[in-house]
């Protein structure tokens, strides 16, 4: 477990890195996400779904960043990259086009990763990241973010991450993504 103090703060305002349960606090999680990602009831509702189904394939886990009086303030997703999946089927035309279609096989996806905002820029989110990938036996790992210059992109190049496509619609997405992909482990400077 790794542990974040909040200099200043309450005790409690503490974050520990470990495993979380997801399907068990998925109502927690998704309204991080929710904060963290400005999605509405309905959005959240359909994403609920997907995130049950999701933890029902092989090898998907979670990792949660909880204060230490239980408080759910950030959380990681991921497994073991199926081509077979909705999100692989979509990106996959956008790496092809760009060479890089390979990275859909042996590669760990970082589903989601959420932090609240009161709790972002603390190195929250990169421990998150950092620990789900450095249990996965894949040599690679791949994920999508919004195909903006934003702080989350800016961690996952930190992290390693390069583009490998961009402009990727998918569908209901108001806004296009970026796939990226980095070699495993993930770089912890």
């Amino acid at each position: 477990m790794l542990r974040f103090p909040r200099h200043g703060h309450r005790q409690s305002d503490d974050v520990v890195i470990g495993p979380l349960d997801l399907a068990a606090r998925v109502d927690e999680a998704l309204a991080v996400q929710a904060l963290a990602f400005g999605l509405g009831a309905d959005e959240i509702a359909v994403r609920r779904q997907i995130v049950l189904r999701h933890l029902t394939c092989p090898g998907a886990h979670a990792l949660g960043a909880t204060t230490t009086d239980g408080r759910l303030v950030g959380f990681v997703y991921g497994m073991p990259n199926d081509r077979a999946h909705w999100w692989s089927t979509v990106v996959e035309p956008y790496l092809r086009a760009q060479g890089h279609d390979g990275w859909l096989d042996d590669s760990f996806v970082i589903t989601e990763l959420h932090v609240h905002p009161r709790f972002q820029n603390r190195g929250v989110g990169r421990a998150l990241i950092t620990s789900i990938t450095d249990t996965a036996s894949e040599p690679r790992s791949i994920l999508s973010a919004i195909d903006i210059d934003s702080p989350a992109r800016g961690l996952y190049r930190s992290l390693g991450y390069e583009d490998l496509a961009r402009q990727v619609l998918f569908p209901s997405a108001p806004k296009p993504y970026a796939v990226m992909g980095a070699p495993l482990p993930l770089r912890h400077a």
